[in-house]
């Protein structure tokens, strides 16, 4: 049986996101599940909360002012659940935690067994972007950010630095050399990151090259197994690569400067948010474990 609380809940991830099938696709959902929470939540409070159109939703002025108290209630309880709990010396309630998809899979899964038996009372929600996001926005508690931090109203927990080389097939090299300077890429497949011109920035011999990929992708896991296959060189992370190029997979292009490219690894979440025991939790659980 149904909650208020669970369809409370499916209800603010719909006006967060600003649709129901944005929603349904965070949630992993149906838009079908999300309609009935909300329609079940309008027939007990015997109002309308939201006007649905073919292309956006607006709240009403009765949907603005159940949303507001409702927020507020939810919070309250988990508020409640973990100051109960931590009573007790036991970490509890929704963490929410947002990674880019690399530093995700090779990261932060292969520890999660360990953690939930750490901090069995923790409820881990996982997501995934590519791009920074707004937290609130996406109703997470903490992200983990690649490269420097623009927002300024964020609290920063510096986790450590990871090397970005240039990797390939050893088949790849062997077919077609490794380049020794800028000049030497032209006749290279070069692979790199959509919309993310500081990652498309390559070390090599002493210099940092901007490159125009051959081919490109928004998912550096995508890239991953595109460079797997023999089809280019890319500039990836030592945290998603080493045990590619341990297993043999992959080889890193010989490159002894001095001049080294280092992307720094930084748990964020809002200043005006205290640090909750879970948040601390699973940062202290992740820094010493982290392969970067």
């Amino acid at each position: 049986m149904k909650s208020r609380w669970d369809d409370i809940e499916l209800l603010l991830a719909v006006v967060d996101t600003g649709s129901f099938s944005a929603a349904a696709e965070s949630l992993g959902t149906s838009t079908a599940r999300l309609s009935r929470a909300v329609a079940r939540l309008e027939k007990s409070l015997e109002t309308t909360l939201i006007h649905r159109t073919t292309r956006r939703l607006d709240m009403t002025e009765e949907g603005h002012t159940f949303i507001t108290q409702a927020r507020a209630a939810l919070h309250t309880l988990e508020s409640a659940e973990e100051a109960l709990c931590a009573s007790r010396h036991r970490p509890a309630g929704r963490l929410r935690v947002d990674a880019a998809t690399p530093f995700l899979i090779h990261q932060i899964v292969p520890h999660l067994r360990d953690f939930h038996a750490a901090y069995p009372h923790i409820r881990l929600e996982l997501t995934s972007h590519e791009t920074n996001i707004d937290l609130i926005e996406q109703r997470t508690d903490v992200a983990i950010r690649i490269g420097e931090l623009e927002d300024s109203s964020l609290h920063a927990r510096l986790l450590g630095r990871s090397r970005r080389r240039l990797v390939a097939s050893p088949e790849y090299w062997q077919r077609h050399g490794m380049p020794t300077g800028a000049e030497d890429l032209e006749r290279h497949t070069t692979l790199g990151f959509t919309h993310l011109a500081h990652l498309n920035l390559w070390p090599l011999n002493g210099q940092e090259v901007a490159i125009t990929p051959t081919l490109s992708s928004t998912s550096g896991e995508a890239l991953l197994s595109i460079v797997e296959a023999g089809l280019g060189i890319a500039c990836l992370a030592d945290f998603q690569t080493r045990t590619s190029c341990q297993a043999g997979r992959l080889e890193a292009l010989r490159d002894d400067s001095p001049h080294r490219l280092y992307a720094q690894i930084q748990a964020v979440y809002y200043r005006n948010t205290a640090l909750s025991s879970r948040i601390t939790a699973i940062l202290d659980f992740l820094a010493p474990r982290l392969t970067l």
